[in-house]
């Protein structure tokens, strides 16, 4: 055992990034999951110019462009179809890095083929359930349930990247609760589908007291007549929660009705839905953000640290953030609980700022805006509604919030 390595506790996007950023530091560093076996999963995520800089450092670039479809506009449209709102994203909007929309399975597997190549086969462990985690002056003991190899591992500190479910946070914070509901009920889906708009637009439609939709294509090219798989998400505001079982199959008649009428010149909403293999239904549910995550050798990472509702496309590319300073500040200050200090001071403050923003005023805070004072009617020109620099102010808070304002983030020094 290796009392001078870091164990991290989950294979998802924060731990893969967090194991290759360490790698690329020099630090070594193990993963353990809790599945028997690591398999792709769920569906579409966007990363943001603040999460793409980071990957591109990793050289990762080449293995998203495969997989991915760089984002190259962000649209709002009403729920009759009318255009509000159209800003460039990613490099087509002056970033010097793009955004990418992507399949959180195929995100995975690039960030888990990378690891086991750069990292060895043997550097993610599966099949081990994290009980429970110990620690003294000298290091971390971390013990698993009903492990097929060790019960027991050493090593230098403990980063708890293993999502809402995180047992570390768990022990931290026994008495938390459970995550807060939104309100808000949500049902996934992909489908395939010829391209829409740009061929690569994230499309914001109408407001939760109707239905909302966020759609955006996931992979290009996926057969011989040039069909994507596009994802969608449907939004509705319901005072139950859905179950929170992540893989819960949703039904049609629970949530179509709403969107019956979605029928655009640009894309016919109602057909796409129709169209689906799955569909998912779950709640939209955050935790309210905690005063620490840092415990002496101790800390927590990604949806550990920070749950937050999917209203701002962050969610994984706050994980990856965490994960290259968390790096490069074991890098500056050694493996030890200064770093663990360091890393708890700057991003426990720039995340609760995230989570915060994410359920009062996101980019979708757009759509909530022209619903309220159109109320819900259609209208001759957005400019009668309200005006383009407000709707502009509310995009470009967001970015300086969520730390991708493209001044800054250019500005920025990186993590390593």
């Amino acid at each position: 055992m290796n009392d001078k390595q870091v164990i991290i506790l989950g294979a998802g996007i924060g731990g893969l990034t967090l194991a290759l950023s360490l790698h690329q530091a020099g630090i070594p560093c193990r993963v353990y999951e809790a599945v028997p076996e690591l398999k792709p999963m769920g569906v579409g995520v966007n990363l943001l110019p603040h999460a793409v800089r980071e990957l591109t450092e990793l050289g990762l670039l080449p293995q998203l462009d495969k997989v991915g479809v760089r984002t190259k506009e962000s649209i709002f449209f009403t729920e009759h179809g009318q255009l509000i709102f159209q800003e460039a994203a990613g490099e087509h909007a002056g970033y010097g890095w793009p955004q990418f929309s992507i399949h959180r399975g195929d995100l995975q597997t690039v960030l888990l083929e990378e690891t086991l190549k750069r990292l060895g086969p043997d550097s993610v462990v599966c099949n081990h359930r994290c009980t429970g985690v110990a620690q003294d002056a000298g290091g971390v003991t971390v013990h698993f349930a009903d492990a097929p190899t060790v019960q027991d591992v050493r090593g230098a500190v403990a980063i708890g990247c293993d999502g809402i479910h995180s047992a570390l946070r768990k022990q931290l914070y026994p008495n938390e609760g459970a995550p807060r509901y939104s309100g808000v009920n949500m049902w996934r889906g992909t489908a395939r589908w010829k391209p829409f708009l740009s061929g690569a637009s994230m499309v914001r439609a109408g407001w939760l007291a109707v239905g909302k939709m966020v759609i955006y294509p996931i992979r290009n090219d996926i057969d011989a007549e040039g069909h994507q798989l596009v994802n969608w998400v449907a939004e509705i505001h319901a005072p139950q929660p859905a179950m929170r079982d992540w893989s819960r199959a949703g039904r049609l008649e629970d949530f179509l009705p709403a969107f019956a009428d979605w029928h655009f010149d640009w894309l016919d909403v109602p057909a796409l839905i129709r169209a689906s293999d799955t569909i998912l239904e779950y709640p939209m549910v955050d935790q309210d953000p905690l005063p620490r995550w840092t415990h002496g050798r101790l800390t927590l990472l990604g949806d550990a640290a920070h749950p937050m509702v999917p209203r701002g496309s962050n969610g994984a590319g706050q994980a990856i953030i965490d994960a290259r300073f968390l790096a490069g500040a074991l890098k500056d200050l050694g493996v030890g609980t200064a770093a663990l200090e360091d890393y708890d001071r700057v991003r426990v403050k720039a995340t609760t700022n995230v989570v915060l923003t994410n359920r009062s005023n996101p980019p979708d805070a757009i759509l909530r805006e022209v619903f309220e004072r159109s109320g819900g009617k259609r209208f001759g020109q957005i400019e009668d509604v309200v005006s383009r620099a407000e709707l502009q102010a509310i995009s470009d808070n967001y970015k300086r919030v969520a730390g991708y304002d493209p001044v800054a983030l250019k500005a920025r020094a990186s993590y390593l």
